[in-house]
């Protein structure tokens, strides 16, 4: 996998949570693919009070990893959805 584009995609998603439906995070995804991970860089808003944890029910959406040296968050399946 190659490190994300210095240049941010101009498309911007919100991340909420998929218990709650509270917003997570504001994204600036690129591609039309699936949510797997989410680059810090490209992280406009977020929302949570504690990394990879939602601030309105506390469920655990993600963990914090290295993606070929590039700090993101990995998306735990179907705990977080992109609209």
């Amino acid at each position: 996998m190659a490190k994300p584009n210095k240049k941010l995609p101009s498309k911007s998603i919100d991340i909420l949570c998929r218990q709650c439906k509270a917003v997570l995070f504001k994204y600036k995804k690129g591609g039309k693919g699936a949510l797997l991970k989410c680059f810090k860089e490209r992280i406009t808003l977020d929302n949570t009070h504690t990394p990879c944890q939602c601030p309105n029910c506390e469920t655990v959406f993600a963990r914090d990893v290295l993606v070929n040296g590039t700090p993101a968050f990995k998306i735990i399946g179907n705990k977080a959805f992109a609209k």
